[in-house]
């Protein structure tokens, strides 16, 4: 059996979007150490394709890092089927609050130095001494006291279109840009409870067995992250403190998770939290566009890049050959018109998150 994909990316796409089969969006992690980190990716590779899994999944000697979605018929079989190594079993697994089964259109499993780019050295510190972890009642509670401080661990461009009430949102492109920058934020916050969140947790066990390493003594993270409390606020009917939308690392880009719309379009400034990806393949740029705007401009973030998507194709693939420009993010500093690009990241450092 082969154990990588084969078929046109763009033709998996549209079988994808015109399927009507129901899938369910999953995401795990697990800090374990594999021996041989290639021969356990090809064997999940083998046995999640005879499942119909798609998705990113990241293996390395430390662990695993999963964002993938299956058919809803085979939910119980990918369960029973991880359940079975003895290290997953127990494992949670967050399932997507917001899902349209249209998440990911193909397998991807890579095998990385890490499973979280985070730029720490793991054998000058116990990485398993994290936080202690808060389910959603419990972070509600010590979010109202005075004596806590509550810290959004992901990047700019996620924090830009939802977060917690009051939480600090440190204007980074990276998480590991974020670490150094939190921690001297924190230095004058060292005696208060210091809570932290993230998407599904993996960036939150990273940070905050750093932090405690660092000498901060009450730290705690979300259980599960954003994904988890969304799911529990709303079946035990807790007061959802999380506004807007909880950016995702798939194609839905999204989930909503309270009805308000805190972010702006880049180039209007209309409110709007819906983010995309200039159609001009050679910038791919990932802004945020309302849809007249989207009109507008041919789903483009600027008149160049609008010029290059009326070329033909064979013209646009010319100007590509031997380009690479990476991962490109809209201007930290959020809302501002004719989006400035930052230098460009790599894929890993920008979709860090399970």
């Amino acid at each position: 059996m082969a154990l990588h994909n084969k078929v046109n990316s763009e033709e998996l796409k549209q079988q994808m979007l015109s399927s009507e089969e129901a899938r369910t969006t999953i995401s795990f992690y697990c800090y374990h150490q594999f021996e041989d980190p290639q021969a356990f990716r090809n064997e999940l590779f083998q046995k999640w394709s005879e499942l119909g899994v798609f998705g990113r999944t990241y293996v390395a000697k430390e662990g695993i890092n999963a964002q993938i979605s299956v058919p809803s018929s085979n939910f119980e079989a990918l369960r029973d089927q991880l359940y079975r190594y003895p290290f997953f079993d127990g494992m949670r697994l967050n399932v997507a609050y917001e899902d349209d089964g249209k998440s990911f259109y193909k397998l991807i499993i890579k095998v990385r130095p890490k499973i979280l780019a985070d730029g720490l050295d793991d054998d000058t510190f116990n990485p398993s001494e994290c936080g202690q972890h808060l389910k959603a009642e419990e972070f509600n509670a010590l979010m109202d006291r005075d004596d806590s401080i509550l810290i959004d661990m992901r990047n700019h461009y996620e924090t830009e279109v939802g977060h917690f009430k009051g939480a600090i949102t440190p204007d980074v492109d990276t998480f590991r840009e974020s670490l150094p920058i939190i921690e001297d934020m924190l230095k004058e916050h060292a005696d208060k409870h210091i809570m932290m969140y993230c998407t599904g947790g993996i960036r939150c066990e990273k940070a905050s067995a750093w932090f405690k390493h660092q000498g901060f003594e009450k730290v705690y993270q979300l259980e599960g992250g954003i994904i988890k409390y969304a799911q529990d606020a709303k079946a035990q009917g807790l007061e959802n403190k999380f506004i807007g939308k909880n950016f995702v690392f798939d194609e839905r880009m999204g989930e909503r998770i309270s009805d308000d719309v805190i972010a702006h379009c880049h180039q209007c400034g209309k409110p709007c939290d819906t983010h995309t990806n200039c159609k001009n393949v050679m910038c791919n740029l990932l802004f945020i566009q309302c849809d007249e705007c989207a009109e507008k401009h041919a789903g483009c973030c600027s008149n160049e890049c609008h010029e290059i998507v009326q070329l033909p194709e064979e013209e646009q693939m010319a100007m590509r050959k031997g380009k690479d420009s990476g991962v490109r993010i809209f201007s930290k500093g959020r809302f501002k018109k004719a989006p400035k690009v930052e230098e460009s990241i790599t894929y890993e450092e920008i979709h860090p998150e399970s």
